[in-house]
């Protein structure tokens, strides 16, 4: 768990300067404390792709999940705003 906190607390800042990023914010499951998840805010589904896509994902995507103990899962949703 040290080595995942590391390794986001490093790349943290760099992330939330990419175009479109609104925030990334590192989670941990309260019952299960090896567990450990992130929640990023993009303005959009191509922003993120692009993210995806770069150099600076290229270097922190490899070295995170080399650091897992199970397959990842992801999920992606869209605010919907108050009427």
């Amino acid at each position: 768990m040290e080595a995942f906190d590391t390794l986001f607390n490093k790349h943290h800042a760099d992330i939330e300067r990419v175009d479109g990023c609104h925030g990334v914010t590192l989670l941990s499951d309260p019952s299960d404390p090896r567990v450990r998840g992130t929640l990023s805010r993009w303005a959009s589904e191509s922003h993120l792709n692009a993210y995806r896509k770069s150099e600076l994902f290229g270097v922190v995507w490899p070295a995170t999940k080399a650091l897992f103990g199970a397959p990842p899962e992801v999920w992606s949703y869209e605010v919907v705003e108050p009427t």
